[in-house]
């Protein structure tokens, strides 16, 4: 048996003393959100969403999966392949739950749940209920059977019980068939990879847990050796599993979204244990050009619904925009661990748009119902003609309920994404109202981000020697300042404001954030928005909503005025309290016609036709949790 290191570092990614790593996180037990923003997106996951998880898994079939490959029970198994993951995502959640607000009944819960997972094991360590029960043959079907990929998210999920309860009972479970994934395969044993990355991130953090250098070793294997073609040996075009170039030579990303950006987050891992610069240095390429040319103004990733994927470079259809939230959940870990790696303030702008927009959209606001697709437009009229489809409303579960569990293991440890150590200081990356402790440095932040842009920081402990604070400037926030005790300091976009100094107990440093509304508009080369503006203001993007709008007054024919002055209000009886801005704008209701192509105006400075209205804008994430009906990001010129 494994020796094990001591729990109590209660962190999803936590890098070895080793690791090539500019940056190290504050676990989530010594970085706390204690009000505002996320901690009511958190108390709704955890009273919503974690609770209602195990009658979820029962009703969709999960658990009785798992007993019959445990011989407890007769019967077929329900649902797809990979039913298993949706287990291990909610055994992560309660896990960073626990650890930050500990409950016998959630306890409880994950020890009954651990224990039908145990059951199911079979003695070699080989573990998927489905592929048991089912008779189907291990690692027969590797591109679809999504194997590792569950084996991946067991061991997320074991590192999350031990870390944040204690409990190993899952670690023993993961480790075992660790230790069977590692005799099986690998560069001189079974010579294949599985068509969804997963368990790339799942062996680096059980080897950090655990110190057993073959499970990084062996994801190192899974990163090299994908892109050669494998999963055309089984008769697959490899563009949709990330295995056309290898991981090394990649200069973006490609395939299916959600398969891409777990790939990426595994070898950011593997690149930071083994120091090895080559692929960190591709991954930087890779991400900088995801960014630059196939992420959506809220952050989403993935544009196309067929096959799930990535389009060609600046390919971001709205209406069609397919944007999975689990996409967004894989994309904030690859920033994360890439800010990690390198320090650079860009992965956590990144990040925080993800969060703010493309990944919280994903659920209602009262936790317990979801987005599976996040479209930046809905037209009047939309059919929901798929099980996914967004003009059902939010939904309950899903038949692939990837998403629903996906959100709540990320919103239950946001707490380890707020802040991060150096040897020089401490460096606050996400904010909200909250408590930080790293060493013998207390800190407090008191905000109303993302509604307020003032971020108040009080050191409540400290040492006596000089040490750095550093507070991240978002690129948007031109005209940042930093004053600490009256004294104005350089606050740059795009960087840390930084100051280093012998502090003392009481003192503050706060940060202001300009709040103005912007009005932003899309690159040329996106096609589909082409002429329109979306709304900003803070990390916020704003999407204009049906049920917003003064009667008479269509989404669908709507248009910004840009040369108006959009105002900005904080409405405490909408939405649980929101922002909401304004904007005038002209509205225009077209009657139906034989042709929809009329001869072209010859105006090159937008529409000005159609009445004059107010246009009101809400947060994008907050769509759809009043009546459904038309929203639009991006609206034409007027």
């Amino acid at each position: 048996m494994n020796e094990f290191l001591p729990a109590g570092s209660a962190a999803p990614v936590l890098p070895t003393a080793d690791a090539s790593c500019r940056l190290r996180p504050v676990p989530s037990g010594a970085a706390r959100i204690t009000g505002g923003f996320w901690a009511r997106r958190q108390q709704a996951n955890r009273d919503s969403a974690i609770a209602s998880g195990p009658e979820r898994l029962e009703a969709a079939g999960n658990l009785d999966n798992l007993r019959i490959a445990a011989g407890t029970k007769q019967g077929d198994t329900r649902g797809l392949i990979f039913m298993d993951s949706d287990v291990y995502k909610w055994l992560e959640a309660a896990a960073w739950e626990y650890a930050r607000n500990p409950s016998d009944e959630l306890l409880q819960a994950q020890r009954d749940m651990t224990a039908l997972v145990a059951a199911a094991q079979e003695p070699d360590g080989y573990l998927n209920s489905v592929v048991a029960a089912e008779g189907r043959g291990r690692y027969r079907d590797l591109p679809w059977s999504h194997e590792h990929y569950c084996a991946g998210h067991l061991m997320q999920a074991a590192v999350a019980q031990v870390r944040g309860t204690g409990d190993r009972g899952l670690l023993e479970v993961a480790v075992r068939f660790a230790d069977h994934l590692v005799e099986t395969f690998g560069e001189d044993r079974r010579h294949d990879v599985d068509g969804h990355p997963e368990v790339e991130m799942g062996l680096v953090e059980l080897f950090r847990a655990t110190g057993n250098r073959s499970y990084l070793e062996l994801a190192r294997y899974f990163v090299d050796a994908r892109g050669h073609g494998l999963m055309a040996g089984y008769g697959k075009e490899p563009t949709y599993f990330s295995d056309r170039v290898p991981v090394r030579e990649q200069t973006t990303v490609e395939g299916h979204a959600v398969r891409a950006v777990y790939l990426a987050a595994g070898a950011a891992d593997v690149a930071a244990e083994l120091g090895d610069k080559e692929l960190l240095e591709a991954l930087t390429r890779q991400f900088a050009h995801m960014v630059a040319t196939k992420t959506y103004v809220t952050g989403g990733l993935g544009s196309r619904w067929h096959m799930e994927a990535f389009g060609d470079p600046y390919e971001l259809p709205p209406d069609r925009a397919y944007a999975e939230t689990c996409a967004a959940v894989g994309g904030v870990q690859w920033a994360w661990r890439m800010l990690l790696a390198t320090a650079d303030p860009f992965y956590a702008d990144v990040a925080e748009r993800m969060l703010h927009n493309g990944f919280i959209a994903g659920v209602s606001l009262g936790g317990g119902e979801y987005f599976y697709v996040n479209p930046l437009q809905m037209r009047s009229g939309a059919h929901p003609d798929e099980n996914r489809s967004p003009a059902h409303g939010r939904r309950g579960w899903f038949e692939c309920a990837c998403c629903p569990p996906n959100i709540m293991r990320t919103l239950a440890s946001l707490d380890g994404y707020l802040a991060s150590t150096d040897e020089d200081g401490v460096q606050l990356h996400l904010y909200a109202r909250s408590e930080v402790t790293a060493g013998a440095v207390r800190l407090s932040v008191e905000t109303d981000y993302p509604w307020d842009g003032r971020i108040r920081v009080r050191i409540d402990e400290t040492t006596d020697a000089e040490w750095t604070l550093s507070l991240r400037v978002p690129a948007w926030a031109r005209g940042a300042t930093l004053t600490v005790d009256g004294d104005p300091r350089e606050a740059a976009p795009g960087s840390y404001a930084a100051v280093r100094r012998t502090w003392r107990a009481g003192e503050v440093a706060e940060l202001t954030l300009p709040m103005e509304v912007r009005v932003v508009a899309a690159d040329d080369r996106i096609d589909a928005v082409r002429g329109c503006v979306a709304i900003e203001r803070g990390p916020l993007v704003y999407a204009v909503e049906q049920v917003d709008q003064p009667e008479g007054v269509v989404v669908d024919d709507a248009r910004i005025d840009v040369a108006g002055r959009p105002e900005a209000e904080h409405r405490l009886d909408l939405l649980g309290g929101v922002t909401v801005v304004t904007v005038a704008g002209r509205a225009r209701r077209h009657e139906a016609a034989p042709w929809p192509y009329p001869p072209a105006s010859g105006s090159a400075g937008g529409d000005v036709s159609g009445d004059r209205v107010q246009l009101t804008a809400v947060p994008y994430f907050a769509w759809a949790n009043r009546e459904l009906g038309p929203m639009r990001v991006w609206l034409p010129r007027s």
